[in-house]
């Protein structure tokens, strides 16, 4: 089995355009395409996982070039930008503690996101809790950290963790969840910036679907919760590659 992570377009080694027409999903989508074309990959040995941005885009290419695919992997992402905010907004920023909540809701409600108090206040009460729980983050999660490319994340998300609104802000396919007959995964974290609970729903809308809520890990459960990230998309892979896989009974 070979495993291959890309540079998208405007991120890390890739080149970094300031074309702000290049930034949608529908040309995100063809560059996986572009990807999956010259690695000569297709629907008998082409897995696609993609984690939270990514799986948003894995859900677009699949549902255009689910012909091309062999199983789909949906890691740590709803399939409704809406109801992420909404999560995010009145579940998860209630749980920190009110003074904090406060001080966080003021700096968004001025767009003054380039204040530091904001991250120094994320970072403890949001981002260690929901993002990586582990007390010291891996090596490669804090290398990737500085290669964000901020025009872009602010241009498809907006800069809120709380609240969507970039070119996002209204991207929901819930309802075309049913068209998706391969093989699918959703993976999803106790602790996840997503709702756990609704990545578990995903998978009963699919004609294939199976679920992996892990119970020790946030965001990025590949991190923090190892053990059972990786044996449930193994066991799904698997599952599919001996024709094992049937899905949840409905």
């Amino acid at each position: 089995m070979e495993f291959y992570e890309y540079d998208q377009l405007g991120s890390y080694f890739s080149d970094k355009p300031t074309d702000s027409s290049l930034w949608t999903t529908e040309r995100f989508v063809e560059e996986v395409e572009q990807v999956r074309k010259a690695l000569g990959m297709n629907k008998d040995n082409f897995y696609l996982l993609g984690h939270s941005w990514g799986g948003i885009l894995a859900t677009e290419y699949a549902l255009k070039y689910q012909d091309n695919l062999k199983g789909l992997v949906i890691s740590n992402m709803m399939a409704s930008c809406p109801k992420y905010g909404q999560y995010a907004n009145e579940v998860l920023a209630k749980q920190m503690p009110p003074k904090v909540l406060d001080t966080i809701e003021q700096i968004e409600a001025k767009n003054d996101f380039s204040n530091p108090k904001y991250m120094e206040l994320l970072m403890p009460y949001f981002y260690n809790e929901h993002l990586c729980r582990l007390k010291e983050w891996p090596e490669a999660l804090n290398r990737a950290f500085p290669h964000i490319n901020q025009q872009i994340y602010v241009m498809m998300q907006g800069p809120s963790e709380f609240r969507v609104r970039g070119r996002l802000e209204k991207w929901d396919r819930s309802a075309d969840l049913p068209k998706l007959k391969i093989p699918t995964l959703t993976i999803g974290g106790k602790y996840d910036t997503m709702d756990p609970e609704y990545m578990k729903w995903m998978a009963t809308q699919v004609q294939k679907g199976d679920s992996l809520v892990c119970p020790n890990g946030s965001h990025c459960s590949m991190w923090d919760d190892q053990q059972n990230y990786f044996n449930g998309l193994i066991k799904f892979i698997k599952a599919v590659d001996d024709g094992s896989f049937k899905g949840i009974k409905k």
